[in-house]
């Protein structure tokens, strides 16, 4: 039997509900962990992800005990008292050096997992350029097929899309795209197995994770020319470890509710007959009436449409002249 939480009063009430499940879920909080050990390199890397992941990131300046891959009991607690859905965690061992965690919750247990390791990193503050402002949603680039169809790559690009997502919009601004988050891969050896996710990582590519801000130029035109500036950080990444998640557990965080009758007639549903939304997100509609009788039509009356004194003293003079009999002679 699940355990309920009964509110004490309004404020607790009000903290409740807004972790209950919603149709359009908010943006996901990410929690940065620090391991006993680590580096210089990784504490550069975790600030630049946290000024990247603002204002939905909380970093934790003290160092913890933690193993995810061997127990999560640290990271289910963490999330049920933060009510964060992403975890970061970084840990430099002789084994696994400038070791990265990505966890990924869902109802505040751990769903899946992935080991990166960090080789090669530039900071942000070494790049001269302007940077993005904070809370700023960008355009995220994966720059490989092998994102669509390697088991690995496809579950690295489930997890940036997840961390890098902010809040729900319904419209896109030009002026509001301030930097692009591109992830390419190295060139895909010759033999790779796609199927295969047990493969060594040394046999996979390395991702190349690049940052750049945009500058909008004029052009001529109405469509302005696009140049991208590079912001930093510059990560290369190896895949090492990773947790599949639970099918069970995946189907039931991947249903959604049924869509209301207002969503479907707004065109985000199934189609209905006779609409159609267009590349605009305008409805347009095809009506079916019968063949109407436009004579006996009522318009409105307008001062302009009304007879002139001349039009009826002509129709008045036609009226009263005699109608001519016929043409022949008299007998």
């Amino acid at each position: 039997m699940l355990r309920t939480v009964k509110p004490r009063n309004a404020r607790v009430k009000r903290a409740l509900a807004a972790r209950e499940p919603k149709e359009v879920e908010d943006a996901r909080t990410a929690v940065f962990v620090k391991g006993t050990t680590g580096s210089e390199v990784l504490n550069g890397v975790m600030k630049d992800l946290l000024a990247l992941k603002k204002p939905h990131g909380i970093p934790f300046s003290k160092k913890n005990t933690i193993r995810p891959f061997e127990d999560t009991a640290s990271l289910d607690f963490w999330a049920d008292k933060n009510d964060a859905s992403l975890f970061v965690c970084s840990q430099n061992t002789k084994k696994r050096p400038n070791d990265l965690i990505f966890a990924r919750m869902f109802d505040h247990k751990v769903l899946d997992m992935i080991e990166l390791g960090v080789e090669n990193f530039i900071p942000m503050v070494d790049f001269k350029t302007p940077k993005a402002q904070p809370g700023i949603r960008p355009v995220i680039h994966f720059g490989s097929e092998l994102f669509d169809t390697h088991p690995r790559y496809m579950q690295v690009k489930s997890m940036f899309l997840d961390f890098f997502n902010g809040s729900p919009m319904t419209a896109v601004s030009l002026a509001g795209l301030e930097y692009v988050i591109s992830i390419t891969l190295a060139p895909t050896p010759p033999n790779l197995n796609l199927e295969d996710t047990s493969a060594s990582p040394s046999d996979l590519p390395v991702i190349h994770f690049r940052c750049y801000t945009i500058r909008l130029l004029a052009s001529g035109v109405r469509t302005p020319r696009t140049e991208l500036v590079p912001m930093g950080p510059s990560l290369d990444l190896r895949l090492r470890r990773h947790q599949d998640p639970d099918p069970e557990v995946l189907k039931q965080a991947m249903k959604q509710p049924k869509l209301k009758k207002a969503d479907i007639t707004s065109g985000l549903g199934k189609k209905v007959k006779n609409q159609e939304v267009d590349e605009m997100g305008d409805i347009r509609a095809r009506i079916h009436v019968k063949k109407q009788n436009l004579d006996k039509l009522q318009t409105r009356k307008m001062k302009g449409l009304k007879p002139t004194q001349m039009e009826i003293d002509g129709e008045a003079s036609d009226s009263d002249m005699d109608p001519i009999a016929g043409d022949g002679e008299d007998s």
